[in-house]
């Protein structure tokens, strides 16, 4: 296989770090992005890839005009990696609206922002891949949790109709939604960073505390190893390893904590389904309907080539 390049957002730390340095050591081409890159990026240097300061927060015209230019650096972009974003702990009811535009605007908006900027060239090569950084609460968000599980899932969602629209180029695109990996998510330093300025409510003081000491008890144990979670991404990135001549799923559930969750909500939902079919179904429809076959290509679910 040739060199794959990669544009990666978000490398300061985590995951998007891990990705550099895996994509490298495949003898792939790298573009390393991030906020203040001359700082947080500087762990790259000597590393062998391209490093350019990109604020996914940015105006999108700003973003197209520097991802141009990093097209420039090896002429062609053959994978993207939406990594840039950061947790987010706190109640529903104290969490703001600006809490959530603040949040999706790095996650949500960004990777939308960088998508649309990179296609063209994918487009233009007839192959490339877009992954997001997902996670296994865009399927079941806890409490305390709910502002990062909904800007997660509008990944999720996203990745799924963006699948069926660039297939035809040769594209694919892919939601990796990985568990608890030991990439410092949850450090408490950095929930404290992106807390929100709303004042936190009595009523869940005591749901608040023991949330908040079940996450510090659990940094530093988590299950998964952030180096092998990569290398698996990059192993179904590149069709290699455990992916080898198996198609990429639009969603990929990453570690065994994120499949007990998709399982367990995929059961839940199939349970309340058959508990309710007859009065959600039957007692529905129009009594002028006939069919919905002309329908079919936006009420029908593709199956999973595996």
């Amino acid at each position: 296989m040739a060199p794959l390049v990669w544009l990666i957002t978000g490398c300061s730390s985590g995951f998007g770090a891990q990705f550099v340095h895996s994509a490298l050591a495949r003898g792939d081409k790298v573009i390393a992005t991030g906020r203040n890159a001359a700082t947080k990026l500087a762990h790259l240097d000597g590393t062998g890839a391209a490093v350019v300061d990109l604020d996914v927060t940015l105006p999108e015209e700003e973003i197209k005009t520097i991802v141009d230019n990093a097209a420039k650096i090896y002429g062609r972009i053959d994978v993207l990696v939406n990594n840039a974003g950061h947790g987010f702990f706190g109640a529903s009811e104290e969490t703001s609206n600006e809490d959530y535009r603040e949040l999706f605007d790095v996650v949500v908006f960004g990777a939308l922002s960088v998508t649309r900027a990179v296609l063209p060239y994918m487009r233009a090569q007839q192959s490339g891949t877009i992954a997001f950084a997902g996670s296994m609460y865009a399927w079941w968000a806890p409490g305390m949790l709910t502002t990062y599980g909904a800007a997660k899932g509008a990944l999720k969602a996203i990745a799924d109709g963006l699948a069926a629209e660039v297939r035809p180029f040769n594209i694919r695109t892919i939601d990796f939604e990985p568990g608890y990996f030991q990439t410092g998510l949850t450090d408490g330093a950095k929930l404290a960073q992106y807390a929100s300025a709303a004042p936190p409510l009595d009523a869940y003081a005591g749901y608040r505390a023991a949330m908040h000491a079940m996450a510090a008890a659990h940094v530093g144990s988590e299950r998964g190893d952030a180096r092998k979670g990569v290398e698996l991404m990059v192993d179904v990135v590149r069709g290699e390893g455990p992916a080898s001549g198996r198609a990429v799923p639009v969603r990929l559930p990453i570690g065994e904590d994120a499949v007990r969750v998709v399982e367990a909500t995929c059961r839940n939902m199939l349970k309340v389904v058959e508990a309710w079919r007859g009065d959600v179904v039957g007692m529905t429809d129009r009594g002028e309907f006939v069919s919905d076959e002309g329908m079919a290509p936006i009420v029908t679910v593709p199956d999973v080539v595996l």
